[in-house]
């Protein structure tokens, strides 16, 4: 798997989503997902970790690998 095989932390998957998100409204991200609103908030503040199909889906929107958004080194 690129990046590693440790999970990086919920603050650090937090940041890196929003960093993605840029100016983009969370209600577009998560219609694209699937998820709620909120669902999205609390994945940004690293208040939860998005189920399997929710970061297959967030790496799909976002042009990257489940690897590079959620694993590190």
């Amino acid at each position: 798997m690129k990046g590693g095989d440790t999970l990086k932390t919920l603050t650090q998957i937090g940041e890196d989503l929003k960093t993605l998100r840029g100016d983009r409204p969370r209600e577009e991200i998560a219609l694209a997902v699937g998820v709620t609103v909120s669902a999205i908030a609390m994945y940004e503040s690293g208040a939860r970790m998005p189920r399997d199909t929710v970061k297959s889906a967030l790496a799909q929107y976002y042009g990257k690998s489940v690897g590079d958004l959620f694993f590190g080194e």
